[in-house]
């Protein structure tokens, strides 16, 4: 199977791509521990900006930018994760599904995930992310991920799920709907799949 991490950091290092790394191993490990193999690749939308910007006037994608679309279009699975700007995602992030034709991800499953430099914007998820692969039709797992500044190395607290725990969580679902995910199945055959695979998942 092939999951896609798509990373809209701007930085590098970048809390991003840092963020999505981690998700894509949690992806691994519950896959592997189904014995079943994943290949992994990573999209990092900094390196594409011009290109982007190219294609929303032109209408003709680049030919890096032509090959990230294809590695989305490809994937079993992806893992998005933005960075929170004006309380919304990132226009990098957006401009990028804008230039990705919306049936593409009929039915895809995917993780949302985002980075932000303080828990008061973990709402972004909810409120912008999430209805935004709603409108495109993918199917959205559960648990979505928010790492604030003070999440890294943080064991949370009694009311909050620490960092590591989300990203297992949202791991397990995403490999849960990958695993039970129809080849060349519709979006009524994603929906009963996802709803199969976690059906059959426990959390302490």
């Amino acid at each position: 199977m092939r999951l896609t991490v798509v990373s809209a950091g701007l930085s590098t290092p970048s809390s991003t791509r840092l963020l999505g790394d981690r998700l894509a191993q949690s992806v691994t490990d519950e896959l592997a521990a189904r014995d079943h193999l994943l290949s992994t690749e990573v999209v990092e939308l900094r390196e594409l900006a011009g290109d982007i910007a190219s294609h929303l006037v032109t209408g003709f994608p680049p030919p890096r930018l032509s090959a990230a679309i294809d590695t989305v279009t490809n994937a079993d699975g992806l893992a998005v994760v933005t960075p929170v700007f004006a309380a919304s995602y990132s226009g990098l992030f957006k401009s990028f599904f804008d230039v990705i034709d919306p049936d593409v991800l009929t039915g895809k499953p995917v993780l949302i995930a985002a980075t932000g430099g303080t828990a008061r914007h973990s709402l972004v998820l909810e409120h912008a992310v999430r209805p935004l692969f709603a409108y495109l039709r993918a199917v959205v797992v559960p648990t979505a991920v928010f790492a604030a500044s003070e999440d890294w190395g943080s064991g949370g607290d009694a009311y909050t799920d620490a960092l590591p725990g989300r990203v297992r969580r949202a791991g397990a679902e995403l490999a849960a709907l990958m695993e039970t995910r129809p080849a060349g199945g519709g979006p009524e055959d994603d929906v009963a799949a996802l709803e199969r695979g976690l059906a059959d998942l426990r959390f302490d």
